[in-house]
């Protein structure tokens, strides 16, 4: 079989895996660029990354995975000259800036982590090349496999799937959480230390395979960013294959997932705490409302806020003011006053969502909707231009 034939086959198996970007629909065809998705760097820039797999042959049994071992499927794999061959012709045509290189795993896990350093190997001192790498830390990989894959990556990630022991059992019988997912987290962590490195660290849960609920997710995610590190933890709906021992589970709402991210976001960038997330009686986030708005309505005592004088933490807490319009506010504030929406919506804040929420010189925005009073859904994600630099509107 040919290389772009290989590429079909093992490009789009590696959509399934959401560790590398939240990407882009794939269009229709079969063209390369179809693999190829957006990473956003540390310095906000985004770029072009070839998305694939070394090999999708496994002898793992994950119960909800298309490739889990005696599906019958097509199964192929890339040589590491083969693939780093191709990466390469393809970053010279000015195509892709990186790779994510993640596997099925093949025999012995250092096997399988073998083929992934060489092919990075490869690419790295035969081709010269210095672009991004992010590669995939096999389940149970050795020391030194993954001292190995450390000298070459700049992001590594081991996917934990689910939160606890517990909840794993239901999606495999051939992991161990500890053993074969955590451990290795924490020795990369340990690893990055000792090598001086900076490469960065990333999970993946399956949301909604396993039964398990928010609290469960999110308090195991709040542990990896505090004690491992963690740049970055990926969501990923489940949806049932066919074939496979959950192919009659129902799929799970995608809103589910934008509530994750939403959240993990609060844990990351807003300060929250597990324990304050608004969670029903069941452990779960509401699926109709933002989990910040969520928090805000069940605190009426925390609100109003007076922007002119709220301390960076409680102004996290308001609807619609992010971490940049946060900062926007507290500087531009020393030389004026914040009087008017506009000038909170030149800050970058949602003026709007921020509105029932706050004062401004000591007055509620006019025209604002009652504290409270506003029911139903509201937009998924905060539209915040990070990139812009306004000039201070505030008068002084």
């Amino acid at each position: 079989m040919g290389t772009v034939d290989k590429l079909n086959v093992l490009g789009e198996a590696a959509q399934y895996d959401v560790c590398a970007a939240a990407g882009r629909p794939m269009p229709e065809g079969r063209d390369i660029t179809r693999y190829i998705v957006p990473v956003t760097r540390r310095d906000g820039r985004r770029m072009p990354v070839l998305k694939v797999l070394q090999t999708n042959a496994c002898v793992k049994d994950c119960y909800y995975c298309p490739f889990r071992a005696g599906r019958r499927f097509r199964r192929e794999a890339f040589k590491p000259e083969e693939l780093a061959r191709l990466v390469a012709q393809l970053h010279r045509a000015g195509i892709v800036e990186g790779l994510f290189l993640s596997s099925g795993v093949v025999g012995q896990e250092d096997h399988t982590m073998a083929q992934i350093v060489a092919t990075a190997e490869i690419l790295r001192r035969k081709h010269g090349f210095r672009g991004y790498l992010h590669l995939k830390i096999m389940p149970g990989a050795s020391d030194a496999a993954i001292e190995a894959a450390l000298r070459l990556a700049d992001r590594v990630s081991v996917n934990l799937e689910a939160p606890n022991p517990k909840r794993l059992a239901r999606l495999t019988s051939t992991k161990d959480l500890q053993r074969d997912l955590l451990a290795p987290l924490q020795r990369v962590q340990e690893l990055v230390a000792w090598m001086g490195r900076r490469v960065s660290r990333t999970t993946q849960f399956v949301v909604g395979a396993a039964g398990e609920t928010d609290r469960e997710i999110l308090t195991t995610v709040h542990h990896l960013y505090r004690r491992l590190g963690l740049a970055r933890v990926y969501y990923s709906a489940f949806r049932p294959i066919p074939d496979t021992p959950l192919e009659s589970r129902p799929p799970e709402d995608p809103r589910r997932q934008d509530r994750l991210y939403q959240a993990d976001a609060l844990l990351r960038w807003y300060g929250f705490e597990p324990a304050e997330l608004p969670l029903d009686p069941q452990g779960n986030l509401p699926l109709d409302e933002d989990p910040k708005t969520a928090w805000a309505r069940r605190h009426p005592e925390r609100f109003p806020v007076e922007v002119n004088t709220a301390a960076r933490e409680e102004l996290l807490r308001v609807p619609g003011i992010g971490p940049v319009a946060t900062e926007r506010i507290l500087r531009w504030r020393r030389h004026g006053t914040f009087r008017d929406l506009a000038a909170l919506r030149k800050a970058g804040a949602v003026a709007e969502r921020a509105a029932p929420y706050i004062t401004l010189a000591g007055r509620r925005p006019p025209l604002q909707l009652p504290l409270f009073a506003r029911e139903g859904s509201v937009q998924v994600t905060q539209s915040i231009d990070e990139t812009a630099q306004p000039s201070c509107p505030v008068s002084s």
